[in-house]
C-alpha cells in the first residue's frame, strides 16, 4: 500500500512542480493537501508513511474518530478541515484542526471564535466564497468576485466583522470550481478568487490573505497557474473513495 502511494504522492507533486514551473512559481509556494475523507486510518497512516504532511477531511465525527486512531503518527501530520460545518459542530472543530478551509458565514465565524476562546488558542482559518454561484456549493455569496459590486458591497460588513473577532486568524480564502469538461475552463473562477483576495489584502492589511485554497486532482495545474497556495487532492492519491 505504501509503495503505491508513494507512487501517486511522486506524481502528484511533479504536476504541481510543471504547473507551478509553467506559471513562473516555486514549487514551495505550494502546500499539498491529501484529502483523506471516506479512507480508513489504516490507509491514511500508509498515506503519511509516504510523505504526506497535510489530511484534508470533510466532516467532523469522521476527522475525530482518525485524529484519535493515529495520534501516534510522527511526524504529526496537519488535519485541515475542508467541507461544509454547522454550528453545533464549530467547538469540537477547533479542538481538531489545525486550519479551517470552510468559513462560510459571519455566525459561524463568531461561533468558533467563542470556543476558541474557551479553548485558549487562536484559530486559522479561510473564508469560503462561492465565485460560481452554484446554489449546490457553500460560501459567501459573490459570483464573480468582485466585478459583482452590490454583492461584494453586502458582504464587506461582514469580513470586516471576522476580522475584528480575536481568536479568529484570517489567512485567505478558499473555493471550490464548478466540474468543467476541461481544466483551462475553470481558471476564470479560480482567477476571481485571486483578484479577491488581493482587493481584500489591499482593503485590509492587518490579515495576511496569503493562502488561496483552490483546486483539486482535475484541476490543479489550472488553479496553480491562478495563484494557488493551497491545492485539494483526494482521488489522484487515494484512488476511489470508498
Amino acid at each position: 500500500m505504501i509503495e503505491t502511494l508513494s507512487r501517486r504522492l511522486a506524481a502528484v507533486r511533479e504536476q504541481i512542480a510543471v504547473a507551478a514551473a509553467a506559471a513562473g512559481r516555486q514549487v514551495d509556494e505550494i502546500q499539498l493537501i491529501a484529502v483523506s475523507k471516506t479512507h480508513p486510518p489504516e490507509v491514511v497512516a500508509a498515506a503519511v508513511a509516504a510523505g504526506v504532511t497535510d489530511l484534508g477531511e470533510n466532516r467532523v465525527q469522521e476527522a475525530q474518530q482518525k485524529i484519535a486512531a493515529l495520534h501516534h503518527l510522527q511526524p504529526r501530520p496537519r488535519w485541515h478541515l475542508i467541507g461544509h460545518l454547522q454550528r453545533n459542530k464549530a467547538k469540537l472543530a477547533v479542538s481538531l484542526f489545525d486550519l479551517i478551509h470552510s468559513v462560510d458565514s459571519l455566525r459561524l465565524a463568531e461561533a468558533l471564535d467563542r470556543h476558541a476562546r474557551e479553548l485558549d488558542r487562536r484559530m486559522p482559518i479561510l473564508l469560503q466564497v462561492n465565485v460560481s454561484g452554484e446554489a449546490s456549493k457553500e460560501g459567501f455569496w459573490l459570483p464573480g468576485g468582485i466585478t459583482n459590486d452590490a454583492a461584494y458591497r453586502e458582504l464587506l460588513p461582514a469580513i470586516e466583522a471576522i476580522l475584528a473577532l480575536p481568536a479568529l486568524e484570517v489567512c485567505g480564502l478558499m473555493t471550490i470550481a464548478p466540474i468543467v469538461d476541461h481544466p483551462d475552463a475553470a481558471r476564470p473562477y479560480f482567477a476571481a478568487l485571486r483578484a479577491l483576495r488581493d482587493d481584500l489584502a489591499r482593503r485590509y492589511p492587518q490579515a495576511s490573505w496569503r493562502e488561496l485554497s483552490m483546486g483539486m486532482s482535475d484541476d490543479l495545474s489550472a488553479a496553480i497557474a491562478e495563484g494557488a497556495t493551497m491545492v485539494r487532492i483526494g482521488r489522484a492519491i487515494f484512488g476511489e473513495r470508498h
